[in-house]
């Protein structure tokens, strides 16, 4: 596997959703598998994947994972067709349970940003405890541009993170971002050559797994604790608010132009 570096798994294992699943030394890499959909996450992926963190969480063997993608994306985000057919329909929905896994996990857990983050893709991020990114990375969160809504408690966490004005830079007008301005504002904790970014991912989730697990998950809720409540409860709007414009005009223009190649045209539509 390129980039793994010394860092050879023996346990190793594909899911038929889309995930490679690979163990060593007390380190579990999950590594999102659909290169030819830029890694774009269906129902059955976004189960697999709470599947996988529950079972980390509750594997005493396993003190350590790693998220990332496979090619040159991490993930696309959802996969549009799949979302608009099966569009999620609440809190008991595949994504909104990935995120409340992420939200709840007492383990740590280290992404690996490979490439394009967009989406989900950039708001799982916002849950992870170290985040280190190729320096070919970019990162999108164009949910306004979908006619939709921040998701992923990002419409809380961002302000908190980078204050008011970049944060809405960055949701309000839905442009592309490197992986140095997302060091910048302290979405990434570093950014390393593609090329390095898996063994040195893999190497900070080794020393992770060297630590005193019961003061590592204290840390971590320590950390976390005090804004749990208000992160729940901004998810649980965002989910309301999120479902609710996916029925609407704007959301509906949004996605037939995606699928027609063209701008979409929200002038024509209503609110």
């Amino acid at each position: 596997m390129p980039g793994v570096c010394s860092f050879l798994f023996e346990d190793l294992r594909m899911s038929d959703r889309n995930l490679l699943i690979e163990t060593q030394d007390g380190v579990r890499m999950v590594t999102i598998d659909r290169p030819e959909r830029k890694n774009a996450l269906t129902p059955a992926m976004y189960s697999a994947l709470v599947e996988e963190l529950q079972a980390y969480d509750q594997d005493d063997s396993v003190r350590a994972l790693v998220v990332t993608g496979t090619g040159d994306s991490f993930t696309s985000g959802n996969d549009l067709a799949d979302f608009m057919n099966t569009p999620p329909a609440g809190e008991g929905s595949p994504v909104f349970q990935l995120l409340l896994t992420l939200l709840d996990l007492k383990k740590p857990i280290v992404a690996a940003v490979n490439g394009t983050a967009i989406g989900i893709g950039v708001t799982m991020l916002l849950q992870c405890d170290l985040v280190y990114a190729a320096d070919t990375a970019r990162f999108q969160l164009p949910f306004v541009n979908l006619g939709l809504v921040p998701e992923g408690g990002s419409s809380q966490v961002l302000p908190r993170m980078m204050g008011h004005a970049r944060a809405a830079e960055l949701l309000l007008l839905g442009e592309k971002f490197s992986a140095q301005e997302a060091e910048r504002l302290g979405l990434v904790t570093r950014v390393y050559p593609a090329a390095e970014l898996l063994g040195e991912a893999q190497r900070k989730a080794a020393a992770l797994a060297q630590k005193p697990t019961a003061s590592l998950r204290l840390a971590k809720e320590l950390m976390r604790g005090p804004q749990r409540a208000a992160l729940l409860e901004t998810l649980e709007r965002e989910a309301l608010v999120f479902v609710d414009r996916l029925t609407q005009p704007a959301a509906m223009e949004a996605f037939t132009a995606f699928f027609e190649k063209r701008p979409p045209d929200f002038r024509k539509v209503g609110e």
